[in-house]
């Protein structure tokens, strides 16, 4: 199997008579760019399959609703079908907390094959679960215990996914291979939301509700097996490896208070750029499709089919964000993104209040390319704010402390609030506070484009 190599960083020679005097030389990471390719399939492909199961559960979340909880109001049955969505994130930390200083000990290959393991079966086990009308409040209780799996298991898996491509990318392409990570949570969101569009489109609401509902989460099965297949089949980072090589043995065990005290100036950091990434993301992606339905009163499948054409957008235009913040840097692209969301959330959810086709098109659209901003250039950011002997572990805590607190609990605090003020303009409040506290960790953090990861070695792409 090809492996990334480490050589010496040679001074060429001084055009001199004289010898030049002997240097120390640096040792850098020549990467494999077959390996590199396949570790980005790998990391994406778990995404992706994450992804799915979000973009499902929050597409289809009206059916859940009724078939988990049964109540004659349906914001009432939308709250508790988006209170268990937000309950998977209470655990993440949890999850963080476990799988991350594991995967800065044993390996972030192995961790993330068993992250891959638990979110196939949370998933595929919440298609099997039988309706309330069969097993009464049961039901809703293995709804949460399978949503409980997912989010413990994820907890390790995109702060793991991120600190894998970014420790096999060379440094002057990580921002472009990063970005593909993202590039598979699109893909998920849109395999998940345009299967529930299909289904939507062809079946009638009592046999969506009665079993056509399941199809989506029974997927993920074969989706976990092909994931876990690639994992299995890559190596340990270059870095990863090379940390062992100089501890000459296993890692030893950092502890977790190190991950944060010792780290308290990076993760608060962290955790704000989290916040802005997150809610808008699960806003635009999560929430926006039960916005243009239920508040709206939107037709369901025309609302769904203007969502997959913005995700598509974002599709086509990731790679190239991605490619741009190797080029300008991070922080620019970051900062355009926040300042986007500060200035044009309320005029674009004007447009999309206005309930014609183009209108929602175009406010969904300016959204949607402002949240690029984030998803191109956060897998590359993100790892580089820690060094490599707490990077998995410190990620994981301050990535999953924020998405728990702001990130997951979007849809359900929006739907919330709006219930409350009755003031439709929520959603872009929401956004515009996002954006401020975005900005502030923006102008704090340091730049990392073209850049080592700390506590690592150069990585080039040739000798």
């Amino acid at each position: 199997m090809a492996t990334a190599t480490t050589a010496s960083a040679l001074t060429p020679p001084r055009k001199s008579r004289r010898a030049a005097p002997a240097r120390t030389a640096r040792d850098v990471t020549v990467t494999d760019p077959a390996l590199v390719k396949r570790a980005v399939k790998a990391a994406a492909l778990g995404n992706a399959m994450e992804w799915f199961d979000f973009g499902v559960y929050s597409y289809i979340a009206v059916t859940l609703g009724k078939v988990f909880f049964p109540s004659g109001n349906p914001t009432a049955q939308l709250l508790s079908t988006f209170g268990a969505f937000a309950a998977a994130f209470l655990v993440r930390p949890l999850g963080g907390m476990v799988f991350g200083p594991l995967g800065d000990r044993v390996g972030r290959q192995k961790v993330l094959a068993v992250t891959m393991i638990m979110m196939a079966a949370g998933t595929f086990a919440i298609g099997l679960i039988p309706s309330y009308a069969t097993i009464g409040v049961g039901a809703p209780i293995l709804l949460l215990a399978a949503r409980l799996v997912q989010g413990f298991s994820t907890g390790g898996e995109y702060a793991g996914a991120t600190t894998f491509i970014a420790e096999y990318a060379p440094d002057k392409k990580r921002g472009f291979l990063g970005s593909w990570l993202e590039f598979g949570t699109l893909a998920g969101y849109i395999g998940g939301a345009g299967l529930v569009t299909l289904m939507t489109a062809l079946l009638s609401s009592d046999d969506l509700t009665s079993w056509g509902w399941r199809i989506p989460f029974l997927i993920a099965g074969p989706m976990g097996i092909i994931g876990l297949y690639l994992r299995m089949r890559l190596e340990e980072t270059p870095a990863f490896a090379a940390e062992v090589e100089k501890a000459e043995a296993a890692r030893p065990k950092v502890p977790l208070r190190e991950m944060v005290t010792g780290q308290w100036k990076s993760l608060l950091l962290c955790m704000g750029l989290v916040l802005v990434f997150n809610v808008t993301d699960y806003m635009l992606l999560s929430y926006m499709p039960s916005y243009l339905t239920s508040e709206l009163k939107y037709d369901e499948t025309h609302g769904l089919l203007v969502v997959l054409g913005v995700m598509a957008l974002m599709m086509i235009v990731q790679p190239f964000v991605g490619a741009l913040t190797d080029r300008v840097g991070r922080r620019p692209v970051i900062a355009a993104g926040c300042a986007g969301f500060l200035f044009l959330s309320v005029p674009a959810l004007l447009l999309i209040r206005d309930g014609s086709l183009l209108a929602v098109g175009l406010g969904m659209g300016a959204l949607g390319l402002l949240l690029v901003c984030f998803t191109a250039a956060m897998p590359a950011a993100l790892p580089a704010l820690f060094p490599t002997r707490v990077r998995y572990g410190s990620l994981s805590i301050g990535f999953n402390v924020s998405v728990s607190l702001f990130g997951g609990t979007t849809p359900l605090v929006v739907t919330a609030l709006i219930g409350a003020t009755g003031n439709m303009m929520m959603p872009a409040y929401y956004m515009m506070a996002a954006a401020v506290v975005g900005g502030v960790a923006v102008w704090r953090m340091s730049e990392s484009a073209g850049r080592p990861l700390p506590g690592s070695a150069p990585s080039v792409e040739g000798r």
